[in-house]
């Protein structure tokens, strides 16, 4: 195969010539389809937005804003997307474009296009009350000149979909399937396969390969590092990576449902999780985004490793060999390596029940939405009457990779759970790990979050059992 093929704002195309490092971003510009711009080229911005049709569970169609910076084009063959363009027209504007115009949402007009699919990604969102925008849609979207202002108006006096809105009545009818995919180029190889059994022969056969499942990290390195890969193999439209299941003693999630996904599946089941999606980077980002990446990559400022080291996650292996389990305390053994063997991949991590009754994740970071975090603290808590019965803490951004806080869990369990036994955990919860200096946080900074984290978890939990 030497080509790829897709629908764009309803017109079949054909993208002959593409390297499987081509993002969707660069491919469309190239078509002359210039709406998409490109702010930052690692998804910080969202000038590049665009919707993606994705399956509905009930069948149908959900459109979904994605960063085309992020996406690689080959990873889309046989796939739909609608840029701005494909919205509206001068003469017959859609209507967040027509109330973004008339009430002043635009000035420059660069960010524009892009604030324009994030809402419109909202306002075709299938279980939206006609009266309620989640302004949060578009929390990925920078704007440099207008202010957020208007721009919010704009949002929040949109009503629903009119009777007959053509990209309403699309959502009734399912969403493209993911297409076998081979493309072989001087500039590598790109497959897709259909099924476990084939990714893993695959794996086999290139240990060194890519594994692609939402794209937001890889895809940085290609944007500005220029990385390329020799052989890149996409996960994300794998059935058995798409599963979420309560299975006697753990819930299991797949590592290639989008964080978007997994919200909606748990719906508030696990609380922890739950605290955790809100402050993951963006909509745009959590659409295309999965643990099974996090897990892969195993970057020390990953927001859900230390959410998962909190819930005593297991990371599930798969290989031609069979299946195993390995302890997310254990998994990570140095910076961004871990103890996935060539030849295998995350299928899945399993989530230990009964879930800790309190729990708390606290993100410190200059820009609290779709930025990284200085420090991220989860914990997870059950008492015992007054006395602390277990206790995890799981860090990120503050060593080398994410860890579990052991001696300030020692320093609680099977203690009073009162002011004076937390703030001594918080004073060794201080000095957990290495922390470390750098653009994002001093390392004496890092420190005197560590222990506020605790404290502020301890007073917030305190206050609410005083209060409920």
């Amino acid at each position: 195969m030497d080509s790829i093929t897709l629908t764009v704002n309803g017109v079949p195309r054909e993208a002959r010539g593409a390297q499987p490092h081509t993002t969707l971003l660069n491919w469309l510009r190239d078509q002359g389809l210039t709406g998409s711009k490109e702010g930052c080229a690692e998804g910080e911005c969202g000038a590049c937005a665009v919707l993606v049709a994705r399956p509905a569970e009930d069948g149908g169609t959900r459109l979904e804003s994605v960063n085309s910076c992020l996406v690689l084009l080959a990873a889309l063959n046989g796939q739909e997307v609608v840029t701005a363009e494909g919205l509206g027209t001068p003469g017959n504007l859609h209507p967040v474009q027509r109330e973004l115009a008339v009430r002043g949402g635009s000035q420059c007009g660069y960010c524009t296009p892009g604030f324009v699919v994030s809402m419109a990604a909202e306002y075709y969102r299938e279980d939206r009350p006609a009266t309620d925008f989640d302004i949060h849609a578009l929390s990925g979207n920078l704007c440099r000149c207008t202010g957020y202002r208007p721009i919010q108006d704009a949002a929040l006096a949109l009503g629903g979909p009119a009777q007959g809105d053509a990209f309403a009545r699309r959502r009734e009818r399912p969403a493209p399937v993911p297409r076998a995919t081979h493309l072989t180029t001087p500039g590598g190889e790109f497959w897709r396969p259909t099924t476990l059994a084939e990714a893993l022969d695959l794996l086999a056969a290139h240990p060194g390969a890519v594994l692609l499942a939402g794209g937001t990290d890889w895809a940085v390195d290609v944007n500005l590092r220029h990385s390329r890969a020799a052989v890149t193999v996409a996960l994300d439209g794998l059935p058995e990576l798409r599963t979420l299941a309560w299975q006697g003693g753990h819930v299991e999630i797949g590592a290639a449902l989008s964080l978007s996904e997994v919200e909606r599946r748990l719906s508030g089941r696990v609380p922890l999780l739950g605290e955790l999606f809100p402050l993951f980077a963006s909509r745009l980002i959590r659409n295309s985004a999965t643990l099974g990446g996090n897990l892969g990559t195993a970057s020390p400022i990953g927001d859900s490793l230390p959410v998962l080291l909190a819930l005593d996650a297991r990371v599930v292996l798969a290989s031609r060999a069979g299946e195993r389990e390995v302890p997310l305390s254990a998994y990570f053994t140095g910076y961004r390596q871990t103890q996935r063997q060539p030849g295998e991949l995350i299928r899945a991590v399993r989530l230990p029940l009964p879930l800790a009754p309190v729990t708390g994740f606290y993100k410190i970071a200059k820009r609290r939405f779709d930025d990284i975090s200085s420090v991220a603290v989860a914990i997870a808590l059950d008492l015992d009457g007054d006395v602390v019965r277990t206790v995890r803490i799981g860090l990120g951004g503050v060593a080398a990779t994410p860890l579990r806080a052991r001696g300030a869990e020692e320093a609680l369990t099977g203690n009073p759970w009162n002011e004076r036994t937390v703030r001594e955990a918080a004073r060794v919860l201080r000095g957990e790990g290495t922390p470390l200096g750098d653009h994002r946080a001093s390392a004496p900074y890092r420190a005197a979050m560590l222990e506020q984290a605790l404290l502020k978890f301890y007073f917030e939990k305190t206050a609410q059992e005083v209060t409920g």
